[in-house]
């Protein structure tokens, strides 16, 4: 059985920082940053407590704002992320929380936040074990982290999250091809915590390819 959730992670997907950044109002904005700080900035039991504080503050924003594609998308991967950062079984009804809050944003506008939420989605699909535990499906995940790519395909996250597929299928080459794109990707306006986070992560992996070559 894959290993739960072992670390989910996911961002704002955009090519053009400044127009995204408009669309959100500022409670989102909140917890986007707050996001940043608590998956970058901290780790073991004060992660985890942080994200579940910050998952009472989305709900909160979801309640205001129901209407808000952007609202859910953000509370979907606050969700994923404490599942990340909790592990094991017991994770499992955030997973399914997060599935629900990104569902929901795609129903409202299938092309929030440049493909944020389907790539979201995508990275549970594929870190969840499937049934009878889970609702994990390969194929979904993948063809979710596409459809993410096409929303956004010069984007950091869209690039790091499909590269990290294929980096786990052995395929070195196209990983390494996406996580190049990711690295060149321009910087967010206002995500500089989480872009710095996430090329951290992708020069990582990077080095994890010359050492399987």
């Amino acid at each position: 059985m894959r290993k739960l959730l072992l670390v989910i992670v996911a961002g704002v997907l955009s090519a053009n920082a400044t127009l995204v950044v408009a669309q959100m109002s500022h409670e989102v904005l909140q917890i986007e940053e707050r996001w940043a700080e608590v998956n970058y900035l901290t780790n073991g039991k004060a992660q985890v407590e942080a994200f579940s504080s910050l998952i009472e503050q989305a709900k909160q924003v979801t309640n205001a704002q129901p209407g808000s594609a952007e609202a859910w998308t953000w509370s979907g991967i606050i969700q994923s992320s404490y599942a990340g950062a909790k592990g094991g079984l017991g994770a499992l009804s955030s997973a399914k929380a997060a599935k629900a809050d990104l569902e929901k944003a795609i129903d409202i506008d299938p092309d929030v936040l440049e493909g944020a939420a389907y790539t979201s989605l995508g990275v549970l699909y594929l870190k969840v074990p499937g049934w009878p535990v889970g609702f994990g499906d390969e194929d979904a995940g993948v063809e979710l982290l596409k459809q993410g790519l096409q929303s956004s395909p010069n984007g950091i996250d869209s690039n790091y999250f499909y590269a990290e597929y294929l980096y786990n299928e052995k395929e070195y080459d196209g990983a390494e091809r996406h996580l190049r794109k990711a690295l060149a990707a321009a910087p967010r306006e206002g995500r500089e915590i989480a872009d710095d986070g996430r090329r951290g992560e992708v020069q990582h992996m990077l080095e994890q390819i010359e050492e399987q070559r």
